[in-house]
């Protein structure tokens, strides 16, 4: 049986285009591009025979550009001219209207610029092993990932001449290609901590279906933390290391923490000092720190889905940084199971992504269900937020609620669309706005203003307000200029938790009010 996912409000209609399609994941510290065919995933190999592709860009002299391994050659000696993590850079901007902007080595570039060179190298990778040219690919992105960073990938592989067939969460990669190897059913959770991104999320598999029932995570907390704390470790030591030294050192950080997922200990020569001895023991007091913020992401998401760590029947690991034996040892005593490792945590999500790519073009018998990772609303009299679509609804989502209007001859309603957990406008983080203009003269309340929120199978949004008796509408597609930090999306959440109940009872005050003027207004009218 075929089952056909079609993007929500939309009549069911062919989703197999003509051509191959691949499965890209495009990850802080290495990227990997993989193709299925009869639901047989592989990875596709660079010239070097090599899977994991360096997420690193570098711009040389006189135009010149390296990618991958060349780039990441760069680092120790011309480290100026190197990128590298540019996925945290991405939906991020200096103002709320001016995207972000880097300078290399005499040249600016957007974050959008340099991933859509990383996705040019992996898709020209794909063509030199498939044999064809390949226009079309399904792209990984951390569950957490906002509106605004989730369109900042699409724009890069639109420059790297790849059409986005869909956008998927990470997670739900990592359990579509692990559910399908392995046939497993039952409520699984997945542990993805890269190099620049964590995320958790709880999935039910049940006979094809993947539906996430919650997600949690971080855009800014991965690998790379780590790496940066060792650096911090050996300036400690040191002395303060000049910029191109510490990029030298960060380099050597990654083989530091590689180097001791199979050994107690080394050396290594770290600003020109050689037999620096580095021991599993000060790798784990340093990475601590990180892999509890991460387990504490965990515990929220549990609540969020009431479930308890024993009420999951498997952990899967995915993301390099999951080859560590402190965060298999601390992720194995949080869930009190050893985590399930038969597949490589660097290709699962690459895997995933293909077979999605696969089941898009020639068709498929599973089903994706992913969520929303916060909620969506609209602004109501009071600075109140109204939900529309709760946090954690399974996506592509269609949801419709209807207003009015509160004062007599009211020909025009702003639409102000909102995101974030809390009561008040003033707490929750603006996604745009726009007018519907043309509302007939009517008494107060008489109007029958429909919203509609539509989210698309890649997590975008669309608001349309229509006002029935006249039928006149307005749409906007919400594209915010500018990302959520690190530091909103753990505000947002530890907010609601700590505020919930004052904000409750707060907006029954303000509905309380409300109420009563209304009323004042009706008997002053009567009289």
């Amino acid at each position: 049986m075929l089952i056909q996912l079609v993007e929500a409000g939309e009549s069911p209609r062919s989703h197999a285009p003509e051509g191959l399609a691949i499965g890209i994941d495009l990850g802080t510290t290495n990227s990997v591009v993989a193709f299925s065919k009869n639901q047989q995933p592989i990875v596709l190999k660079n010239s070097l025979e090599q899977t994991l592709m360096p997420s690193v860009v570098a711009y040389g002299e006189e135009d010149t550009m390296y990618v991958g391994k060349d780039a990441e050659d760069l680092i120790a000696s011309h480290p100026d001219w190197v990128i590298t993590s540019i996925k945290r850079w991405m939906g991020k901007a200096d103002t709320r209207e001016s995207i972000t902007r880097l300078h290399i080595n005499g040249r600016t570039k957007t974050p959008i610029e340099i991933s859509a060179e990383i996705l040019k190298t992996l898709k020209h990778q794909a063509e030199q092993r498939l044999g064809h040219s390949i226009t079309q690919a399904v792209i990984t992105v951390p569950a957490y990932f906002d509106e605004a960073a989730r369109l900042a990938t699409k724009e890069a592989a639109r420059l790297a001449g790849l059409n986005t067939l869909r956008l998927i969460n990470e997670p739900t990669a990592a359990a579509l290609a692990y559910g399908l190897d392995h046939g497993v059913e039952g409520i699984y959770a997945v542990y993805d901590l890269g190099g620049g991104t964590f995320d958790i999320s709880l999935l039910r598999l049940t006979k094809g279906v993947f539906q996430v029932l919650a997600t949690g995570g971080d855009t800014a907390l991965g690998g790379d933390d780590i790496d940066h704390a060792i650096v911090t470790h050996f300036q400690d030591q040191f002395g303060p290391l000049s910029d191109t030294e510490s990029k030298q050192t960060l380099r050597t950080a990654r083989q530091i923490k590689e180097y001791l997922s199979t050994h107690d200990q080394g050396t290594w020569s770290i600003a020109g000092i050689k037999d620096c001895a580095f021991d599993q023991d000060t790798l784990t007091q340093l990475s601590m720190p990180f892999v509890k913020r991460t387990l504490d992401i965990c515990r929220r998401v549990l609540s969020d889905a009431d479930f308890n760590p024993t009420d999951i029947q498997g952990v899967i690991l995915v993301g390099g940084s999951t080859r560590m034996p402190l965060i298999r040892q601390q992720v194995g005593h949080f869930f009190e199971q050893l985590p399930l490792t038969n597949l490589n945590p660097d290709e699962v999500v690459a895997l995933g992504a293909s077979l999605q790519a696969e089941a898009l073009t020639q068709g498929s018998d599973t089903l994706l269900l992913d969520v929303t990772p916060l909620s969506l609303g609209i602004e109501t009299m009071g600075g109140l937020v109204e939900k529309i679509i709760p946090r954690n609804t399974p996506i592509p989502a269609h949801r419709q609620q209807e207003f009015t209007t509160y004062q007599d001859n009211q020909t025009a309603m702003k639409i102000h669309v909102l995101q974030g957990e809390r009561e008040r406008v003033e707490h929750c983080r603006s996604l745009g706005e726009f007018d519907l203009k043309g509302i007939p003269l009517m008494h107060a309340g008489s109007a029958r203003i429909m919203v509609t929120f539509i989210i698309d199978a890649d997590g975008l949004l669309t608001v349309t307000a229509q006002e029935k008796a006249t039928g006149i509408q307005q749409t906007v597609e919400v594209k915010p200029a500018y990302g959520l930090s690190e530091e909103d999306l753990q505000r947002i959440l530890l907010e609601n938790a700590h505020y919930g109940a004052q904000d409750i009872t707060e907006r029954l005050q303000i509905e309380a009010r409300l109420q009563g003027e209304h009323l004042l207004q009706a008997l002053e009218k009567a009289l």
